[in-house]
């Protein structure tokens, strides 16, 4: 299984940043990517006061675009996140995926808002404008069931906890760590989560644009069932593109078998 993250710019033009999205998915494909994922709010600027003024419902333009993607370049894609606009009027932030003919076959509504006021540094609240989703969330492949969540939720154990007692080998997580949290917490909590839980797990950030209001940290990553950083890059546009050893996972759940202490815990 190959897959690639886009770290890409994200603009005020909606439908050019769509569209830049689907240059790079392109170049991921012609990469030989099985599946591709895209940052968190990719098509909007990460302000929680415009979150509503760009929200659109499932089906619209934003997602026929995304679902036409996957389909064109026979690829799964994990499309990142962007403001929807629910049934109940409420917006949510939302990371749907498409299989290889187009098809959604999942949907995350972000868990936990990133709602923080750090001393000398980071201060931001999705709750402004946004709504929280409820649970855990995986999608079939024909890799295997994979995790889906978004940024923030990352700091949750037990919703990772969660994904692996449903049987994922990965999770992808589209995020969008900032100057105060990035270089503190990102590496370490995608080594941890992936030692955790013996799985792969890897975060899709957009690049870093000084001339922004938000900073993000970029630094897309995979790390792998050992807690080992597989790649990562660093602040600027590109795309990370791994190639997944399913073997490495199976020898690492065989020979530190987690799963039967689980099993005692839980009962």
């Amino acid at each position: 299984m190959k897959i690639a993250a886009i770290q890409m710019a994200v603009g005020q033009d909606k439908m050019e940043n769509v569209m830049r999205a689907g240059r790079y998915l392109e170049q991921a494909a012609a990469q030989g990517a099985d599946l591709a994922v895209l940052p968190e709010m990719f098509c909007c600027p990460y302000q929680t006061e415009l979150f509503p003024v760009y929200a659109e419902r499932e089906g619209q333009e934003t997602w026929k675009m995304l679902a036409g993607y996957a389909k064109t370049h026979g690829i799964y894609l994990v499309a990142g996140s962007m403001p929807e606009l629910g049934g109940d009027n409420r917006v949510y932030n939302t990371s749907y995926v498409f299989d290889r003919r187009g098809r959604q076959i999942g949907k995350h509504r972000k868990v936990h808002l990133f709602d923080i006021d750090v001393e000398g540094g980071q201060y931001f609240k999705e709750s402004d404008t946004l709504w929280a989703g409820e649970g855990m969330t995986l999608f079939e492949t024909e890799f295997g069931t994979m995790g889906l969540c978004i940024c923030f939720d990352i700091r949750f154990p037990e919703l990772f906890g969660q994904m692996a007692a449903g049987g994922a080998r990965m999770v992808f997580v589209p995020a969008a760590f900032n100057m105060t949290t990035g270089p503190a917490h990102w590496e370490l909590l995608f080594r941890a989560r992936a030692l955790d839980y013996q799985m792969y797990v890897m975060g899709c950030a957009p690049m870093r644009d000084e001339t922004a209001s938000y900073h993000s940290w970029g630094h897309s990553i995979l790390t792998d069932p050992w807690g080992r950083v597989v790649c990562q890059l660093d602040e600027k546009e590109g795309i990370l593109t791994a190639q997944i050893d399913w073997e490495l996972l199976e020898r690492v759940r065989r020979e530190i078998p987690l799963g039967r202490y689980e099993k005692r815990i839980n009962g």
